[in-house]
């Protein structure tokens, strides 16, 4: 399938003005020349979302996790203290540390990490995942149909970690091991002045949503009563 194929279900599913996902994959060269982004460079996708990609690089990031997190540097000095001691996010410097060493995370091979709105390209191949930003009721139709062809008990997981860490560490290590998890993420409160307040992030690794590209269709996204009305909901408060 490609991706206008997968547009046209996805907006049968969701509504026509449904907004529409991100893919986001690395490349050796940019698809566009991108600004330096100071702090958390989920302020930079806003513009990926309006269909301008983004190219993100070292020297691209301003912030260290953001750095860490997109494969582009090791885990800087700082980190395990500033998110314990200055965020307080977790208890001690030591289990933040031991966190991030337990990722499985690998420096990235290629300089850009591109974000692109799903509309912006022709096919799925290159990319590493692809991010919906998510209503409750959108989240809801995503988790189900995510759901519809395992009983995996991590099918869906939410888990520890800044808006970067959720959306692209996890998401670029679970496609290198060919699985098959899918994230709820930006539920770091840094991360969240940058994001709808209605909204969360839904992940699924390109491992995974090849597989559900085939599922979509015949779950209860398409002619059920229960969706229906969920789909009605969607429409109004557009």
């Amino acid at each position: 399938m490609d991706t206008q194929h997968f547009i046209q279900d996805y907006r049968e599913a969701f509504g026509p003005k449904v907004a529409l996902p991100l893919l986001f994959g690395y490349s050796d060269q940019p698809v566009t020349a991108t600004e330096k982004i100071g702090g958390c460079f989920f302020k930079g996708l806003q513009a990926a979302r309006d269909g301008m990609p983004v190219s993100l690089s070292a020297e691209v990031i301003g912030c260290g996790g953001g750095k860490l997190y997109t494969g582009f540097s090791d885990m800087p000095e700082h980190v395990p203290g500033f998110v314990s001691l200055k965020e307080k996010y977790k208890k001690t410097p030591e289990m933040v540390a031991e966190y991030v060493n337990g990722q499985g995370m690998k420096r990235a091979e290629k300089k850009y990490l591109n974000f692109v709105r799903i509309d912006k390209a022709d096919t799925f191949d290159g990319f590493e995942g692809i991010l919906f930003y998510a209503t409750p009721d959108m989240l809801s139709g995503l988790c189900g149909w995510a759901f519809y062809d395992t009983n995996a008990d991590d099918a869906v997981v939410a888990r520890f970690g800044s808006g970067c860490s959720t959306v692209v560490s996890m998401t670029v290590v679970e496609n290198a091991r060919q699985g098959y998890k899918c994230f709820i993420g930006l539920l770091d409160p840094s991360v969240r002045p940058y994001i709808g307040a209605n909204e969360l992030g839904f992940t699924i690794p390109m491992s995974r949503f090849r597989v559900m590209l085939e599922t979509m269709r015949q779950c209860f996204l398409f002619d059920s009563h229960a969706w229906k009305k969920m789909k009605e909901r969607l429409e109004e408060k557009r």
